[in-house]
C-alpha cells in the first residue's frame, strides 16, 4: 500500500480568514465548506472550477453540518440555524437566508458554540467552549435533531470542545477538550443521546501543540489538525501515530477529506492569537491548503435531517 506523502501541503484558497474553522466536503455539490469564525462568513470553494465565494453571516460561526436536503445547519455563536445555501447561489445574494432553530446556552455569557460534526444518523454533535482568559470547563458537549431538538450528551465538562468525529458506523464518537494533550473516543447511542465511558483514542505529543478538528477515513484512521505544531497527524485504529504531515503555518484548526476522488487533505489555517511578527513570518496562515493522497480515503460526512 503507497505511504501517505510527507510533503508540506499546498496552498488551495487564498481565503486570508481571521479564524478559519469546520472544514468539510459536500461530494453532491463537489465543493468544500468551512467558517471564519472571528470573520463571521461562510466560505465555499469547487475544486474543479477553481472558484471561491463567502457570505457574511449575523454572528460568529462555529462550526457548519450538511443538511440531507441540501441546506445546512449552522452553528453560530449561541444559536443554531438552518440556511438555505441554493437560495443564495441561485440569486446570487449577498447574504445566505437562515432559520433559526434553537438558542445554545442563552444564560451563560461565558460560552460560544464550537467545534460540531454530524453523525451517520441525521443528528448533529457540536460542543461549546469558554471565551474568557481562564479556559475554564464550562463549555458543553450537545446532540441535535429535528426529532428531539436540543439534547446534552453526558460527556465531562471541557474548556473547548474539539475534534468531534464519528467512526464509519457511527457507534463511536471521538472528541477532546483542547486544553489537554488527549483525543478521546466512547460508545455513542444516536437515538437516546447518550454516551459510553470515554477512554483515551491518542496523546498529541508535542509540547505546545493542541489537537483541533478532526477527520476518519475510508481505512478508520483519524485525521487530526493540530494548533501551534504546524502538522495534521494520522492516527491508526489503535491510537499510534501512522504519518505526520507538516503544514506551511502554524496553526492548522481542521481538516477534511475530498475532491472528486476522494483523494485529496484539506486543511483550513487560523492566525488568531499570533503576533504581528509570527503574522509577518507565515502570511499564509488563515487559508485553506490541500495535499493530495495516494489513494480515495475519503468517507463523505453524515448528514442532519433538519426540520
Amino acid at each position: 500500500m503507497e505511504p501517505i506523502p510527507s510533503d508540506p501541503a499546498r496552498l488551495t484558497v487564498d481565503s486570508r480568514c481571521a479564524h478559519g474553522e469546520g472544514v468539510l466536503w459536500c461530494e453532491r455539490r463537489q465543493a468544500l465548506l468551512w467558517v471564519d469564525i472571528d470573520g463571521a462568513r461562510l466560505w465555499m470553494h469547487l475544486p474543479a472550477q477553481g472558484t471561491s465565494r463567502s457570505w457574511p453571516l449575523p454572528d460568529r460561526p462555529g462550526c457548519i453540518g450538511l443538511g440531507q436536503a441540501g441546506d445546512l445547519l449552522l452553528v453560530l455563536a449561541k444559536a443554531l440555524y438552518r440556511a438555505d445555501l441554493d437560495a443564495a447561489l441561485a440569486d446570487g445574494a449577498d447574504a445566505v437566508p437562515l432559520v433559526h432553530l434553537a438558542d445554545v446556552e442563552p444564560h451563560e455569557p461565558r460560552t460560544r458554540s464550537n467545534d460540531g460534526r454530524a453523525d451517520r444518523h441525521g443528528n448533529f454533535v457540536f460542543g461549546t467552549m469558554d471565551e474568557s482568559a481562564t479556559k475554564a470547563p464550562v463549555g458543553a458537549f450537545y446532540q441535535y435533531s429535528a426529532a428531539h431538538g436540543l439534547r446534552p450528551l453526558p460527556l465531562p465538562p471541557v474548556a473547548i470542545s474539539n475534534s468531534i468525529a464519528f467512526s464509519a458506523d457511527g457507534r463511536t464518537l471521538y472528541w477532546c477538550d483542547s486544553v489537554s494533550a488527549e483525543i478521546h473516543c466512547c460508545d455513542y447511542d444516536p437515538a437516546r443521546a447518550q454516551v459510553g465511558r470515554s477512554r483515551v483514542f491518542a496523546r498529541v505529543d508535542l509540547p505546545g501543540t493542541a489537537a483541533d478538528g478532526s477527520t476518519i477515513d475510508a481505512e478508520g484512521h483519524l485525521w487530526n489538525a493540530q494548533w501551534g505544531g504546524a502538522r495534521v497527524v494520522r492516527y491508526r485504529p489503535d491510537g499510534t501515530v501512522d504519518r505526520i504531515v507538516p503544514m506551511p503555518v502554524p496553526q492548522p484548526s481542521c481538516c477534511a477529506i475530498g475532491g472528486p476522488g476522494l483523494d485529496t487533505l484539506y486543511v483550513i489555517t487560523s492566525p488568531q492569537g499570533l503576533g504581528q511578527a509570527a503574522r509577518s513570518a507565515w502570511p499564509g496562515s488563515g487559508n485553506l491548503f490541500e495535499l493530495r493522497l495516494p489513494r480515495a480515503l475519503g468517507l463523505p460526512d453524515g448528514r442532519v435531517v433538519l426540520p
